[in-house]
């Protein structure tokens, strides 16, 4: 079960998943690398999770295969699922338990011993700064230690692959701040991570790469830098309160314009002094020049258009 050499830790070709005929996954391919950082991107009903719990064995493919470390999740998904560690969307956490207690009962359906589940479970409460509460119940611990006690479970079995489904959603900032800190921390071990996320901060924050699918398809895969520099560019200039005049100039120059509601977005091609321009015939005029980011690539692939 080791694998052979460069062989990916996950590999998926052609995946395809349908429900009653409707086809919410389709013909989703790529790889990560043994130590890699991935991040899954996509709106509300991409197909992010179905594909993660394809991988993950949860869900059979009904067309493609997957394959972690040379193993198929079809065929021998026992053997797929020891070299897993998933952290869910949902804190599926048994309320009847301690905190502690709540690893040692998952370490052994590992089959580890119970004194190592022990040394393990006590050893990763301390990395997720959980230490002082393996005796508190699971109802006395906030959202954010939740998560991280969801964390610490996936990594109990000493995982070959992290898979992790929105580790953050609904974490205020300081608590996704300390998840990432972990998350972060993990690097240096090696351990492969593949990430689904809404939140393109923490994408850019902790990912090697990542994958922008929507409707059930692959639409972009790089590094996040790359990505933004290819898509967008280096600049945005948002602006509102704005007159058709303003809109005009911005649109003779070169770049992208994008009307959104009562927002201007424009991305001038790279060199252009376009702070400079707007200085000299727009003083008065209410905008905002930012940096480029993977949220402006993101809705440039997707869409703005909510999602249900």
């Amino acid at each position: 079960m080791n694998g052979l050499p460069n062989e990916p830790a996950i590999a998926a070709r052609d995946l395809c998943k349908a429900y009653s005929g409707v086809d919410a996954v389709r013909g989703v391919s790529f790889d990560v690398a043994p130590g890699e950082v991935v991040g899954f991107l996509g709106p509300n009903g991409a197909g992010k999770t179905t594909t993660v719990r394809m991988i993950s064995c949860f869900l059979p493919p009904t067309s493609g295969s997957a394959t972690v470390y040379g193993v198929d999740v079809r065929s021998r998904p026992r053997d797929v699922k020891r070299m897993l560690g998933i952290c869910p969307q949902e804190d599926n956490l048994d309320p009847d338990f301690d905190v502690l207690k709540n690893l040692l009962a998952y370490g052994r359906y590992f089959g580890i011993p119970g004194r190592e589940i022990r040394a393990r479970a006590e050893r990763l409460l301390d990395f997720v700064q959980l230490g002082d509460r393996k005796k508190s119940a699971v109802q006395e611990l906030s959202g954010g230690m939740k998560r991280r006690l969801v964390l610490a479970r996936a990594l109990l079995n000493e995982p070959r692959v992290l898979i992790l489904d929105e580790p953050t959603t609904g974490l205020d900032p300081q608590a996704r701040h300390a998840i990432w800190t972990r998350l972060r921390g993990l690097r240096a071990t090696g351990v492969t991570v593949l990430l689904t996320t809404h939140y393109m901060e923490e994408a850019a924050q902790l990912c090697d790469r990542v994958i922008v699918v929507d409707h059930g398809r692959v639409l972009m895969d790089g590094s996040p830098a790359s990505l933004v520099e290819r898509e967008v560019g280096h600049t945005v200039v948002e602006a509102w309160n704005y007159e058709p005049t303003f809109a005009a100039f911005l649109g003779s120059l070169p770049g992208r314009l994008e009307e959104v509601g009562d927002r201007l977005y424009f991305y001038p091609a790279a060199g252009d002094h376009v702070e400079r321009l707007l200085d000299e015939r727009f003083p008065g005029q209410e905008r905002l020049i930012r940096r480029a980011t993977l949220e402006d690539v993101f809705l440039k692939l997707t869409g703005r258009a909510l999602r249900d």
